[in-house]
């Protein structure tokens, strides 16, 4: 299972931060990669600065042909297409595409000076990733870990929860 995550606290060309996570939607379709489930959109505060536009998150199950390396390479140039321009780290963005699972891989992908882990590192301390991730696959198990989705969202603080709304 793919399993990719998507962020958004600017506006691009193609409308809002909702408008512009549907846009990526429709370009990974037009690229073919099927969508298999995808969650609602959560409206979330931005990591880790709080002072930042607020982020709008989504996550989808996805099928492919193509292998992780352009998958990446797909991913990096609808987040250009939306206007996405990397500047400093964490910094407010159209669109942020990341891949959270790769078919139970464990893979170090290193491209044009970005440094891919996956699993994706720390995505289950972050409740704007787990929580829509919880939506579509419950009980999907953490090829490192072992960890169901489940368990991970059990395990974040109620003020996780709390700061994460689904609209």
């Amino acid at each position: 299972m793919i399993i990719l995550s998507f962020g958004s606290n600017l506006n691009s060309k193609f409308g809002d931060r909702k408008k512009t996570i549907e846009f990526a939607y429709r370009e990974l379709i037009n690229n073919n990669v099927r969508i298999i489930k995808r969650s609602k959109f959560y409206k979330t505060i931005s990591y880790p600065n709080k002072n930042s536009p607020k982020f709008i998150n989504s996550a989808a199950c996805v099928k492919t042909l193509l292998d992780e390396h352009k998958l990446l390479s797909l991913l990096l140039k609808i987040e250009k297409k939306a206007g996405r321009v990397r500047s400093t780290k964490n910094a407010p963005r159209t669109l942020d595409i990341d891949i959270i699972f790769f078919n139970n891989k464990i893979i170090n992908i290193k491209k044009n000076n970005i440094n891919i882990t996956i699993p994706h590192k720390n995505y289950s301390k972050r409740e704007f990733v787990v929580v829509p991730i919880f939506e579509i696959a419950p009980n999907f198990r953490d090829p490192e870990t072992k960890i169901k989705i489940l368990e991970l969202k059990n395990k974040l603080k109620q003020s996780q929860i709390d700061s994460i709304r689904k609209l």
